[in-house]
């Protein structure tokens, strides 16, 4: 019997979505093929917590697999009062299906994997490749699941229709037949090397384009690279999740813009000056006013990442620091005697002492 999903991932029946999700990642790292090489058993551990995140992570899925009572679906383990329903609507898709053919190809599964970027390649976008553990189509058999120079017949039981019909009083309830699974056809030798099932575990390499712009945790769909469907079904789609690693220079922000700090001293400060600043292309100057405060922002408009589609790009705001020296020559600390000398007139404070004074006057008097 198939493991418990919520198990597998190591979570309780009640965990919320990104406790699911950060669970699922943890797991996928220390559990990816190519992390463990040696070892026999990882690909098998790795598909079986993708299987278990794929059901899971999906709000719908996730609500027919707990009313099944920890069943993946139809068909797995004995029907009870948890999947009644579930079991009921199944049987009554069957029953109205039009003209009560067999059951058609069966899309595979989708799958996700993740790619390591730098900061630059997120930014500029790079072409790279991936290793992906899948079921895919037998090449001994060519996916019918037949040993070489027999083919599968048509099944005895349903006449190639795929549905077993029981009569029910007025009614006929039909569901997939019991010996072919409703595909209208069985396998009588089947193929050794996967079993009947025309798919065995394979790992296959792709390029993926990363389009630039991506952001830590995007995802990309690769279109037909998921594991392959049975019975010559289509396959499903690959997803490719980045993690792209920290810059040194560079903070994504939540709108999609990137900021940057950049260290002015005192006397740029109070005099201004004409500053370079780096972007992604390169660098550019920009103007800091007299008399500019610390934490000043400047934005820089289209130097930043590519926005979805590619179309235009974002902004990058530069955050303007003071920077105050610790150590002081002889020289410079009679340079800023003479300054403030020079400043003697000026209270920074004052206003913020008549304020206070103020409040307190008044709330004596009271």
């Amino acid at each position: 019997m198939a493991r418990d999903f919520y198990e597998v991932l190591g979570v309780g029946r009640g965990a919320s979505a990104e406790e699911i999700k950060k669970a699922y990642r943890k797991l996928a790292r220390e559990n990816h093929p190519d992390r463990n090489p040696d070892d026999p058993s990882a690909e098998e551990r790795f598909k079986e917590i993708q299987e278990a995140y794929a059901t899971l992570s999906d709000a719908e899925k996730r609500k027919r697999y707990d009313a099944g009572g920890g069943f993946a679906g139809f068909g797995h383990g004995a029907p009870g009062p948890g999947n009644f329903a579930s079991d009921l609507g199944d049987m009554f898709s069957t029953f109205f299906r039009r003209g009560g053919d067999a059951q058609g190809p069966v899309r595979g599964r989708d799958l996700e994997t993740e790619v390591n970027l730098s900061f630059e390649q997120a930014m500029d976008g790079a072409e790279l490749s991936v290793m992906v553990p899948k079921q895919a189509t037998c090449k001994t058999c060519s996916g019918t699941g037949a040993k070489p120079g027999t083919a599968p017949v048509v099944c005895p039981r349903c006449g190639g229709r795929g549905i077993d019909s029981e009569s029910q009083g007025f009614f006929s309830i039909s569901q997939p037949c019991p010996r072919c699974g409703g595909a209208g056809q069985v396998i009588e030798d089947p193929c050794a090397t996967c079993g009947g099932s025309g798919l065995t575990q394979q790992r296959k390499r792709y390029r993926v384009r990363i389009p630039a712009g991506v952001d830590d945790g995007s995802r990309i769909r690769v279109a037909g690279k998921g594991e392959d469907g049975p019975r010559g079904g289509p396959p499903g789609d690959l997803y490719v999740v980045t993690r792209v690693a920290p810059s040194a220079v560079f903070r994504r922000r939540s709108d999609g813009n990137l900021e940057v700090t950049v260290p002015i001293t005192v006397a740029e400060a109070i005099g201004g000056a004409t500053v370079e600043v780096p972007t992604l292309n390169g660098s550019k100057r920009i103007r800091v006013p007299a008399g500019t405060r610390h934490g000043t922002v400047q934005r820089l408009r289209g130097e930043g990442p590519l926005e979805p589609g590619g179309r235009s790009r974002g902004d990058i705001l530069y955050r303007l620091e003071i920077e105050v020296p610790r150590d002081l020559s002889g020289d410079q600390k009679r340079a800023l005697e003479e300054f403030a000398e020079a400043m003697n007139d000026h209270d920074p404070r004052a206003a913020l002492l008549r304020d206070a004074s103020a409040r307190s006057a008044k709330v004596r008097s009271g």
